[in-house]
């Protein structure tokens, strides 16, 4: 599975995160699978000009820890690897060159960093849970 490593709890992502900007967060088949296919709009079935992620780095008016904003971003996609066994999560970086249809970033020039081992997506379900008001959405 493409020779990268693999990350074995939130607290080492959150680690890599603080001392490397610009990682994002891909549920996928993996690096090999998504070398060279952009991602796809499934709606319009228009080819995106890049690969669709999750950024890690917490923005600006983020003013929690960073675990809480990781926890949330890892959280957003779960279904994606739910629907899909192959599907799992994947951290990369690469150069943004738009967004998708759900603003999401497309990056292209992308560089594998490391697998994120399910029980760190467990352990950012259990801390999103225990955090925010997961669910809970503007109409109150």
């Amino acid at each position: 599975m493409s020779g990268i490593p693999t990350i074995k709890n939130l607290d080492e992502l959150t680690e890599l995160v603080e001392h490397r900007p610009g990682l994002y967060l891909r549920y996928s088949k993996g690096p090999d699978a998504d070398a060279g296919k952009p991602s796809v709009d499934y709606e319009s079935r228009l080819e995106l000009p890049g690969l669709s992620v999750t950024v890690l780095d917490a923005e600006r008016w983020w003013t929690l820890p960073l675990r809480d904003w990781l926890a949330r971003q890892i959280c957003k996609y779960t279904h994606l690897a739910e629907k899909d066994e192959e599907r799992h999560a994947w951290v990369l970086t690469g150069h943004m060159v738009g967004r998708g249809p759900d603003h999401e970033p497309l990056i292209d020039r992308v560089e594998p960093v490391a697998w994120l081992d399910d029980s760190v997506v467990e352990q950012a379900r259990d801390h999103y849970e225990k955090v925010f008001d997961a669910g809970r959405d503007s109409t109150g």
